[in-house]
């Protein structure tokens, strides 16, 4: 159903969301609640935040100085104490309060004064079962008031025709509500109670709605396949290992094994592959697709970024070289005239593996004989998302990698579609990466880079914003910092930076015509530069723990010691668990704790990569018994509700999948 508002402002407003029509409109949540019940007033204590009902007994005085200031003395209707209201940079409440009608008031009391600093005014008094008013994240240009004045029209407009509901008997079992009555009760809740029962219900739909997903795609896995290839010589993998640069671990060997079983089976293969920072996962990589290869398929390498691919690619095309495989590379910054002849060239078979960004699954692309798709840094793919790139090949083995590693048995329950291999063991002993948590002025950050430049060393310096007026927050002011300080040694990258301009830059920091490289995290994902001797992130309280991981990992990478400073006043104590270790499973698993799916999963709104509601490791339990439940519906489909629910399920995986094909 059609958004229900004929006010274009309001329609891209709310387009900045995601909310497109009156479904998602009432699926997107509040993020916290004021409560507007009145206070005991004989309990009030200094700098209480207070409501009262009030009435006015003098006039309004407006006073004009630097700041307009009302000043006005009321008293409480409930106990008939007098107080003394003031009220900063809103002169137009002058025009409202008068002294014949009661007011809501809500503000901070200063008992010394016996003053009350005035928040908010409401005209009247609020009924118990109103005390509590939701708050929405929304942009600047649309207020509460709207917003909650079309969700109110939205619910009476959809209240006989919208369902989802999962079934009646796991209602009943787990004491829910159905879906939309849920939905109602966060939005427009009468008391506490109603937001708990509400988000319970919730949080059980979404967890039910995520297993079901699972078990609907690893069914259509598991189903046997006609005609798919297999690796003839398995002698000529182990060739290809012993001759690589790189001695493996035990725990790669594994890997390979596990995987090249899989893509010699009769099923589609739909594996994950994790490992911490520096635990070699590509090289796994490198060595699957090389088998591919044996089988006469296509391979297809997809990573995050343009910057990234293109390292990849100069990778594999020295590695295989010797073997006569061709390697391309597609990306959406490419010219149109560069995109046609490689696409060309993949359609006549010219190219055995293909690497780039999402643009590899592009409508116009065609793969001839499709064989093992490997997707780099899977958590930014949704469930969904990951079916529609397999489609690309019917016979086609699917191999996800990531490096936010976290315990194996959280991980089959997250990943419930997929089979797990896991990556613990290091190519070779890093040095420890010593690391600090410190503020903006301590002298430390500038003592450990002219270490590393005295060593002709590279420096990295992270900032979560381009431009920012304050200078320790953006690659900008940074850049002008340390410019001033370290004249032509420092160079900066952001994601606005053109392809050409990029590598250009990359290349002058790895071969050290540049020691200090000014970034956004665009330097996360996968940049290679072995002499590096420090990272610095700056407000890294933006960040997650996992996150702050990888980028730690950019450090030391050919064996030597390194630094990585978190640079911030804020959230310390939560920085602090980096000083104390380097255990990438466990930082995943705090990220996991504090803020819940988001940060460690991915931030698309479809699919798998965000739980709204649920944080997997509070919500295990639940989850767990949902992982259960959805197991039985898939196998007593005969049940009628059953069915019907699945269908459902159906349907938003078809219309997210297809969400997913027109972005990319």
């Amino acid at each position: 159903m059609k958004l229900l508002t004929s006010s274009e402002k309001i329609v891209n407003a709310l387009d900045k969301l995601n909310i497109h029509d009156t479904y998602d409109l009432i699926e997107y949540l509040p993020y916290r609640y004021e409560d507007y019940s009145y206070n005991d007033e004989k309990e009030l204590k200094d700098k209480d935040k207070v409501t009262l009902l009030i009435k006015l007994v003098s006039n309004v005085k407006h006073i004009q100085a630097k700041i307009d200031i009302l000043k006005f003395y009321f008293v409480s209707v409930k106990t008939g104490i007098f107080y003394e209201g003031i009220i900063f940079n809103r002169a137009f409440y002058k025009n409202v309060l008068n002294m014949f009608d009661n007011f809501t008031i809500q503000g901070v009391y200063n008992k010394e004064k016996n003053e009350i600093s005035i928040i908010n005014i409401f005209k009247g008094e609020i009924l118990e079962n109103k005390h509590l008013k939701p708050v929405y994240h929304l942009p600047s240009n649309l207020s509460q008031t709207n917003y909650i004045s079309l969700l109110k029209r939205s619910f009476e407009a959809i209240k006989d025709i919208y369902s989802f509901d999962i079934p009646s008997y796991l209602q009943k079992k787990y004491r829910l509500l159905k879906h939309l009555e849920a939905l109602k009760k966060v939005h427009f809740p009468e008391s506490n109670e109603d937001v708990k029962l509400g988000i319970r219900t919730l949080k059980y739909s979404e967890c039910l709605e995520f297993n079901l997903k699972n078990v609907l795609i690893r069914y259509e896995n598991n189903k046997r396949v006609e005609g798919k290839k297999k690796i003839e010589n398995l002698k000529d993998i182990n060739t290809f290992i012993t001759l690589l640069k790189y001695k493996l671990t035990k725990d790669q060997i594994k890997a390979i094994r596990e995987i090249i079983l899989d893509m010699n089976k009769d099923t589609l293969m739909y594996r994950l592959l994790e490992g911490d920072v520096g635990t070699g996962k590509t090289l796994v990589a490198i060595t699957c697709l090389y088998a591919n290869y044996l089988r006469k398929n296509i391979g297809a390498f997809m990573v995050p970024t343009d910057t990234l691919a293109r390292q990849q690619y100069e990778d594999l095309k020295t590695i295989f070289e010797p073997y006569h495989i061709n390697v391309g590379l597609l990306l959406g910054s490419m010219s149109l005239k560069e995109k046609k002849e490689i696409k060309k060239k993949l359609l006549n078979k010219e190219i055995d593996i293909m690497v780039g960004t999402h643009s590899l699954f592009s409508s116009d692309v065609v793969y001839p004989d499709l064989g093992l798709c490997i997707i780099d840094e899977q958590h930014r793919f949704g469930v969904n998302q990951r079916s529609a790139l397999v489609s690309k090949g019917e016979l086609c083995d699917l191999l996800l990698m990531s490096a936010t590693p976290i315990p194996r048995t959280l991980a089959i329950a997250l990943y419930g579609d997929l089979e797990v291999s896991t990556l613990n063991m290091f190519p070779q002993k890093k040095e420890k990466i010593e690391t600090y948590v410190v503020d903006f002025k301590n002298p430390l950050i500038f003592q450990i880079v002219d270490e590393m430049l005295m060593q002709n060393r590279q420096v990295f310096v992270l900032a979560p914003k381009i431009e920012e007026s304050d200078n320790m927050a953006s690659v900008n002011g940074l850049t002008n910092l340390f410019s001033s300080l370290y004249k032509d040694k420092v160079i900066s990258l952001t994601g606005k930076y053109k392809s050409e301009e990029k590598d250009n830059i990359l290349k002058q920091f790895k071969n050290k015509e540049k020691l200090i490289l000014i970034s956004t995290t665009v330097v996360e994902l996968g940049l290679n530069v072995l002499d590096a001797g420090a990272m610095i992130v700056f407000s890294a309280s933006h960040f997650g723990l996992a996150t702050l991981h990888q980028l730690r990992g950019r450090v030391g990478r050919n064996g030597k010691y390194g630094y990585c400073l978190l640079v911030d006043e804020v959230e310390v104590e939560r920085l602090k668990i980096m000083e104390k270790t380097h255990d990438g499973a466990l930082l995943a698993f705090e990220d996991l704790k504090n803020r819940g799916g988001g940060d460690f999963l991915g931030k698309r709104q479809s699919g798998f990569t965000n739980f709204k509601m649920v944080n997997i490791v509070d919500d295990n339990k639940m989850f767990l018994y949902a992982k259960e439940d959805a197991s039985y519906i898939f196998n007593h489909l005969d049940v009628a509700e059953n069915e019907r629910y699945v269908l459902k399920v159906k349907d938003k995986m078809a219309k997210e999948e297809k969400i997913f094909l027109l972005e990319s």
